[in-house]
């Protein structure tokens, strides 16, 4: 399907499952970008009528290949999050800071620390006033392929050339078994002073009917982010109960998406037996996307969901958006990890589809 192909300086690896039973809804097949930040750009799902879909939204590889080739709009690797699945390091979201005049930078306080980070995003096209989803979208990591399911890449990214604090070292690893996908994120810390860290996934979870209106959302939170609007989408500091909102998305059988828009980060989220799950329910497919996460240190979901298209992004994440931000009430847990000097974080973070008429 992409033989030969390179994106980013490495091949596109692609990864069965060999475990699958031979009937009902599952992942079979995904592509991985070793060469852009161990990215997801596509995966194969089996929906219950056993017909063959794309399970993101994403253009095939050759197309894609054109689009993650650091031109202009492709700055700081803003492509990868722009469809598939990216992996967002060492923060996830937007940090604004101080416009530098002799770069494309934004100077932010992080963990204390003024860094310069690459000023990537705006709220139009032209103005791009913050830093956005971390800095390894274009990273190239080394990369193994010991299993056909399976995926392994390492990037020893230090100081991410930023002087960030501490010394990372980042390990990703793709999976498919049984027909999930599992993806596991561990970042170690090599260097003598605390490393802060913020780890998160950017999935396109495109929807097979293409009937946004009738897709169903369930996602227990107990607060969402106040934005100061949907052109910024930077927060006030302030964070507002859910429960009987337009935001209460708590209902066992999900809420109806309908013509809203939504890019939302929702927070205090409920688990059972340590896990955290999002369900994205496609009606019209008899398809159900469950998104789980059994990591601790996953504060938060961010939810972008525009009506006029047939994806809705469900991203899992450490932190929320601007975490060092002076809006937010002083003392809050606002999501940053911080790894001791030779300790260690992980990111776990699993999907499977289900059959909707078998799910109760």
């Amino acid at each position: 399907m992409s033989a030969g192909l390179e994106i980013g300086g490495a091949p596109v690896l692609e990864l069965r499952a060999t475990d699958v039973s031979v009937d009902g809804p599952a992942f079979l097949e995904v592509q991985v970008l070793p060469g852009r930040g161990m990215m997801l750009l596509q995966a194969k799902l089996r929906l219950p009528s056993g017909r063959i879909v794309d399970g993101l939204h994403a253009p095939d590889p050759g197309t894609a290949a054109e689009a993650l080739s650091g031109g202009p709009d492709d700055f700081n690797g803003d492509k990868s999050f722009s469809f598939g699945g990216a992996i967002l390091l060492p923060y996830a979201n937007r940090i604004p800071g101080r416009r530098m005049a002799d770069a494309r930078e934004v100077e932010a306080e992080i963990a204390g620390r003024p860094i310069r980070l690459p000023r990537n995003w705006g709220a139009a096209p032209g103005r791009d006033d913050y830093a956005m989803h971390g800095l390894i979208l274009a990273s190239a990591f080394e990369y193994q392929q010991p299993a056909p399911g399976v995926a392994v890449g390492r990037l020893a990214a230090g100081d991410f050339g930023r002087g960030w604090p501490g010394s990372a070292d980042i390990e990703v690893a793709w999976s498919l078994a049984g027909g999930r996908l599992s993806l596991a994120v561990t970042v170690a810390n090599r260097g003598p002073e605390p490393l802060p860290i913020g780890i998160g996934w950017h999935p396109y979870f495109a929807l097979p009917s293409g009937d946004r209106a009738r897709a169903r959302l369930r996602l227990a939170a107990g607060l969402r982010v106040e934005v100061d609007n949907y052109e910024d989408v930077l927060p006030t500091g302030r964070l507002l109960p859910t429960r009987g909102t337009n935001y209460d998305f708590s209902a066992a059988a999900g809420v109806t998406l309908g013509d809203r828009y939504l890019d939302d980060c929702f927070t205090d989220l409920a688990r059972t037996d340590g896990v955290a799950e999002a369900r994205l329910v496609d009606p019209a497919a008899d398809l159900v996307l469950r998104i789980a996460s059994p990591s601790p240190a996953i504060k938060a979901m961010q939810v972008y969901a525009p009506p006029d298209e047939a994806f809705v992004v469900l991203e899992p994440q450490f932190n929320l958006a601007d975490p060092y931000g002076v809006a937010w009430p002083r003392g809050l847990d606002t999501g940053m990890a911080i790894i001791e000097p030779g300790g260690s974080i992980g990111y776990r973070a699993l999907v499977e589809a289900l059959d909707l008429r078998r799910v109760r």
